[in-house]
């Protein structure tokens, strides 16, 4: 079995040691075909744009390895790879790394990463078409020597020039993660020096350069073009809303079909179906790679595994956390709609700049949030957008874990911030008196979000009132509370042991299809009597155990409890 190619970077891997390699060579002729001087590819992160790039450096690189092509899609294109394949000089770089809590040191950082890719073409000063002169700035490329800041804006410039003089063939320019110093830049308050160093480096190596034969530059966010990019000429940009070249960030249904078939655990397509697909690039439907090679890499070794998040927890979702802390009521309105499995309408604006966040108009401000969340991979389309329109939903089932997670926090909060009202659902809880703990959800509820009665499973729903009501009770510091334990027969929603009462509760979550209360409620009670869930806490020693049975519609719940 080949090895599957978690953080995988480097194409020539996939041939060396052996890992599996969804097929994305057809990559390279689609943008033969279609591309401009300058083209900009924008996906949200873990989708392959890194792999891509390296891709594209293996292919067209002087020297590349035609052995590493052997069996894929482009190979089978004979007249492209004789004219293509190993032809002309590459220069890559990424900026993924270039960070620092201070100007100076991401200067420093940039210049640093300029003179490695410098390093790789030593051999230019060996070159019989290099002057002595040009040596000299060659030299200076490859110390870092960049305290004259005019030098850093051309250095890539420069290097294109140097490269170009010594092959005697134009140069593809490669940049990877092109926003990531600017984002970084952003937070830590030095956006606008970032912005004019990326302005001036990429407008020297990519206007009117003969020495470019063209460029390929991704990141997550389209950056407005008179931020960063004023003045290019043919230059093309695909977003995740545009149809060319769709299918090779991201794997299709066949592609998921392949690797699990390969792997022994096709019988688990519709769980990856349901976690980890849904996003849509142009009229192309697609899963997130990072969570298909990770989700198969467990079951491979464990075909009954749960599904977990993995996109979701390689990032803080940041994002995320901004629109619910400054979310109107409008916004929370629509936030709801959305995890309820259907869609918002959002005009979207195409080119965002950092600064557009801090926008005080809290309209335009939170226009330029969903346009955020829409390229970062958070919200989707579920159709063809109409010009600037889009019918957004959320992906999947992981990025819905997120919004919900989020939305938990922000109950919480809300919730304990009414100090009085919680402690006296606590005591209430305690004590078995379920009048009380309704009333007080009740109150707590009429202003959080809630699940609406639409398409989503019935067990999705009673997931995210078991994840509020979690929680609401987890601040209770002098308690020990338990999510899905195993007692009796089966796994308990909720148990909670209070020891300094010596008591114990049991909760067992319903959700009330149409309002059907009291039936949600005797279904959960029947649930924790017929799997005999008090057992634990039996063995606990717990001298009192009250069992709740709560069940929840939309934005109010009903309490019952009997005591053991």
């Amino acid at each position: 079995m080949k090895k599957l190619p978690i953080g995988v970077e480097f194409f020539r891997e996939f041939k060396t040691d052996d890992f599996y390699y969804v097929d994305k060579t057809g990559f390279i002729e689609e943008l033969l075909k279609t591309r401009g001087s300058v083209n900009l590819f924008t996906r949200p992160r873990r989708f392959g744009k890194s792999l891509n790039m390296n891709m594209l450096q293996s292919f067209f690189e002087i020297g590349a390895d035609a052995s590493l092509f052997e069996g894929l899609a482009i190979e089978r294109q004979k007249e492209l790879c004789s004219q293509y394949m190993g032809k002309y000089p590459v220069i890559s770089i990424s900026l993924k790394d270039v960070a620092g809590g201070d100007f100076e040191t991401a200067y420093d950082s940039l210049g640093m990463l300029i003179s490695e890719e410098a390093e790789r073409f030593h051999f230019l000063m060996e070159s019989e078409r290099l002057t002595g002169t040009q040596k000299d700035k060659f030299v200076k490329l490859m110390e870092g020597n960049f305290t004259k800041a005019a030098f850093l804006h051309g250095s890539l410039k420069l290097l294109t020039r140097l490269v170009c003089k010594h092959y005697g063939k134009p140069v593809i320019v490669l940049i990877d993660e092109y926003d990531v110093p600017l984002d970084k830049a952003y937070q830590d308050g030095y956006y606008t020096q970032m912005v004019n160093l990326i302005r001036s480096l990429f407008g020297q190596t990519l206007k009117t350069n003969p020495n470019l034969y063209f460029a390929v530059i991704t990141g997550c966010l389209r950056i407005g073009k008179e931020s960063i990019f004023t003045g290019l000429n043919n230059f093309k940009v695909r977003t995740i809303s545009d149809a060319d070249c769709a299918a090779y960030f991201g794997f299709t249904d066949q592609e998921v079909r392949e690797m699990l078939r390969y792997y022994g655990v096709e019988e688990r397509f519709a769980d990856l179906k349901e976690w980890y697909d849904g996003y849509r690039f142009g009229n192309v439907e697609v899963y997130c790679p990072w969570d298909v090679i990770n989700q198969c890499d467990k079951l491979r070794i464990k075909a009954d595994l749960p599904m977990e998040s993995h996109w979701a927890n390689s990032s803080s979702n940041a994002i995320i956390q901004d629109i619910i802390e400054e979310a109107s009521e409008t916004t929370k309105a629509e936030i709801e709609v959305l995890i309820s499995g259907e869609r918002v309408e959002k005009r979207l604006i195409p080119e965002l700049t950092y600064t557009d966040l801090d926008n005080q108009d809290v309209g335009i401000r939170e226009t330029y949030l969903w346009s955020v969340l829409f390229a970062a991979g958070y919200l989707t389309d579920a159709a063809e957008p109409v010009g600037e329109l889009h019918r957004l939903v959320i992906p999947n089932r992981e990025v819905r874990g997120i919004y919900e997670t989020k939305l938990r926090s922000w109950f919480k909060k809300r919730v304990t911030g009414h100090a009085t009202e919680w402690k006296a659902l606590c005591v209430a809880l305690q004590s078995g008196d379920a009048a009380a703990v309704q009333s007080y959800m009740n109150a707590f509820m009429a202003g959080s979000i809630s699940i609406r009665d639409t398409c989503l499973r019935k067990g999705m729903k009673e997931n995210f009132y078991h994840g509020m009501l979690l929680g609401l009770l987890g601040a209770q510091e002098s308690w020990v509370v338990r999510s899905n334990a195993e007692t009796g027969d089966g796994y308990t929603d909720i148990q909670i042991v209070v020891p300094a009462r010596n008591t114990g509760c049991i909760i067992e979550v319903k959700y009330a299809e149409n309002g059907t209360f009291d039936a949600a409620c005797r279904e959960a009670l029947r649930q924790i009597a017929e799997r005999e869930y008090a057992a634990a806490l039996q063995r606990e020693g717990m001298k009192v155990i009250y069992q709740y049975g709560i069940a929840c519609y939309k934005k109010s719940c009903r309490v019952v409890c009997v005591m053991v």
